[in-house]
């Protein structure tokens, strides 16, 4: 097949697309705003940030996953027409991200004690404590939030999210501003302010979400008469059983990196500082290929219900390649600039702080030059994955992720990080093995099935 007929995909692919990578933007760079203010106060706190986070992270993964299996059945029974179907989808997948939400925020708020069995930094760990009560807060209307967002992505209306996240972030910079430095009337609170910063952009991002679908004249149908009574076990394990996969292929993720942030602290706060920034980064542009992935996973599961699986193979190529065009591009960024994008995140004008920052710039730089590499590999796993969560087939590729990270990705980052002169680059070449060893995998199910579906069509 020719170039040509993958690229002439670009353009719709951008246009669902787009919208989508903004909004996940959003997201990364509430998370790159707390830390380039938090930085501003120190290595301590931005080690004690990142520590936290990566707590939080782990369970947002794990909300974010879940919610994902409303988007492919939402866009099949849309491009079947089937109104009743998609409201019914909608209903119970926002009352199980409700109680996932309650769920997750009680899971990190009473394993905060494993912090001190980490080997982490005494200081890292007391500065870490309260602000976890907050952040972890925070994922009771994020979760729920994913609810909506995901039933308005299997609509293709990609842009709604968008908008709410983009507000939310202006709102999280004011209240950082305020609450972290102790400006005008507010209190001077540290990272306690850059966390209550979060919780109160993301409480607005849920309201505001409401809010704008269900003033939408073509959606009030999907708003209107909700019944408990409407609740059915049919469809809850319907959800469930994309669901969960979905949320363990992101938990296993996101765990590999949070286990980089916990194996940095134990080389030292300088190392957990750096992986902090080189992740902040990586995470940005990582965002791109998210957004790529729940086009993948949209444009799928449309062709899904159409059966028009030739189209469907067609589709999800074109952003494949695509993602990898874009990664690529971001690759050359990050070798070009890996000794200044660091310096942003940290106060080099202090003389106090100047050479323990230098340290940290240093690393961080190093880790940039592994990060451009593994770009490309988290890129095509992540679309991949979209396409085949757009099939509705999670449970094979649940095993293959856990391969990658945890058989393969894990001991690499171990040995090289801790027992050997590598350090933190060790480590995130190990996340390098992992990405790929995941792109491989899921693209070998993908083909497999989408030949298969072919074949028993023709």
């Amino acid at each position: 097949m020719k170039l040509s007929t993958y690229t002439k995909e670009f353009q719709y692919n951008i246009r669902l697309a787009w919208p989508v990578i903004l909004g996940m933007l959003g997201h990364t760079i509430t998370g790159i705003i707390d830390n380039i203010m938090v930085g501003k106060l120190g290595a301590a706190e931005l080690a004690a940030a990142s520590l936290g986070n990566s707590m939080v992270f782990i369970a947002m993964s794990v909300g974010i996953g879940f919610s994902t299996a409303i988007t492919p059945i939402v866009a099949q029974y849309d491009a079947e027409k089937n109104t009743g179907k998609v409201r019914t989808v909608f209903h119970h997948g926002l009352f199980l991200c409700t109680i996932l939400g309650v769920f997750l925020f009680g899971i990190v708020w009473f394993a905060k004690p494993l912090m001190y069995l980490m080997s982490q930094p005494e200081e890292v760990v007391t500065l870490a404590a309260p602000y976890i009560d907050w952040v972890a807060f925070s994922l009771l209307p994020m979760v729920i939030f994913q609810g909506y967002k995901q039933f308005a992505d299997g609509l293709s209306l990609t842009k709604y999210a968008m908008y709410a996240v983009i507000i939310s972030n202006v709102i999280n910079v004011i209240v950082n501003y305020f609450l972290i430095y102790g400006i005008w009337i507010f209190p001077e609170m540290g990272i306690i302010g850059a966390a209550l910063g979060t919780v109160v952009s993301r409480i607005f991002m849920l309201v505001y979400m409401h809010y704008i679908l269900a003033k939408n004249e073509q959606l009030k149908i999907y708003f209107t008469n909700f019944s408990f009574s409407e609740i059915k076990k049919s469809m809850l394990r319907r959800i469930t059983a994309l669901g969960l996969p979905s949320s363990m292929q992101m938990f296993f993720e996101v765990a590999l990196f949070t286990m980089a942030v916990w194996l940095s602290g134990y080389i030292g706060k300088s190392s957990q500082a750096a992986n902090q920034i080189a992740l902040s980064l990586a995470s940005m542009t990582f965002m791109f290929a998210m957004g790529l992935s729940v086009a993948s996973m949209i444009r799928v599961g449309n062709q899904k219900g159409l059966k028009d699986y030739k189209k469907l193979l067609l589709v999800a190529r074109s952003i494949f390649l695509l993602s990898v065009i874009i990664e690529i591009v971001f690759a050359l960024l990050f070798v070009i600039f890996h000794n200044y994008l660091p310096q942003f995140f940290l106060d080099m004008t202090d003389e106090a702080l100047l050479a323990e920052n230098a340290v940290v710039i240093k690393i961080a730089a190093q880790l940039l030059l592994v990060a451009a590499v593994f770009q490309i590999s988290d890129g095509i796993q992540v679309v991949v994955l979209g396409a085949l969560r757009g099939l509705q087939d999670v449970k094979i590729p649940t095993i293959l992720t856990f391969i990658s990270y945890w058989i393969i990705g894990f001991p690499i980052s171990l040995y090289l990080g801790l027992y050997t002169s590598l350090g933190a680059a060790g480590i995130w070449i190990g996340l390098l093995a992992g990405l790929t060893a995941a792109a491989l995998f899921l693209y070998i199910r993908f083909n497999y099935l989408t030949k298969k579906l072919i074949s028993q069509g023709a």
